[in-house]
């Protein structure tokens, strides 16, 4: 009898760790964004095309410079994956098998600890040395105002005041922000990682496709006007893939991703 117990127990023990184990297996979804966070903390590709793109954003903002405005010169830029990175955040909800939570992401804006986008910190000294305006547009919710400025400040930052740090009110559309800037400054060059963050063609939740189409017509305000920063993690990609459904289970974004992804046949 003692031996039938004892072999009840480490089936049951076997098949509740077998469970257990499955429970913590990873979507396809949030198996990428860990490799995502990977390739933005480990590749020396990441680095390189950041700074690809704040060398680049050097080149035009010299250009610029030489010629006369009859306003004063300024450069927007987004915050997360632009110039500060949040890839601690995304791995750990990701190897976590876990959603975006919005109380957990400002838990984590509030730290105001996040590293920085390769280049990025030194083309925004360089672009402020030369007298011109940093504005930084993101997304962020007012209350998270306190940890955005700390984290700018963490790395000297031009320009982190009230003023030119512009956090999301009541939209995510960042138009109404950048006019507010273009109507009493010259903006050279726009920085982001996810389109939006440059026109407004790209808001109100636009498809796959007309996301293409748009990119198609823009194509030569990207290296000259607007400069893209990889964000291989999140962003309106993703959401186009998903229909900006954000109820979407783990499961569900998997059976959406196998029904798009090319397969070799």
């Amino acid at each position: 009898m003692k031996k039938i117990l004892l072999l009840t127990g480490l089936l049951f023990y076997f098949f509740a760790a077998k469970a257990q184990d499955a429970s913590k297996t990873l979507s396809i979804a949030n198996g990428g964004k860990v490799w995502a966070s990977l390739y933005q903390q480990r590749a020396a590709e990441y680095k390189a095309l950041c700074f690809q793109a704040y060398n680049l954003a050097k080149l035009r903002l010299d250009a610029a410079l030489k010629h006369k405005s009859k306003k004063p010169l300024a450069v927007i830029t987004d915050i997360d994956e632009t110039l500060l990175d949040n890839s601690p955040y995304d791995a750990i909800r990701a190897v976590n098998n876990l959603e975006f939570d919005l109380k957990a992401w400002k838990q984590w804006t509030a730290k105001g600890i996040c590293d920085t986008v390769p280049g990025a910190p030194s083309f925004f000294k360089y672009a402020a040395s030369k007298g011109v305006a940093v504005f930084y547009i993101t997304n962020r919710d007012e209350d998270e105002r306190p940890g955005t400025t700390k984290n700018l400040k963490l790395y000297n930052l031009p320009y982190a005041d009230d003023a030119h740090i512009i956090l999301k009110q009541t939209v995510s559309s960042k138009e109404s922000r950048r006019q507010q800037v273009l109507a009493k400054y010259n903006v050279v060059l726009l920085c982001g990682d996810n389109l939006p963050d440059f026109d407004a063609l790209y808001d109100n939740k636009p498809t796959e496709e007309s996301r293409r189409i748009t990119t198609e017509k823009l194509k030569k305000q990207f290296g000259s006007k607007y400069i893209i920063i990889p964000n291989p993690a999140y962003g309106d990609f993703e959401n186009a893939l998903f229909k900006f459904n954000y109820k979407l289970t783990g499961a569900q974004k998997d059976s959406v991703i196998r029904s798009l992804i090319k397969l070799d046949q």
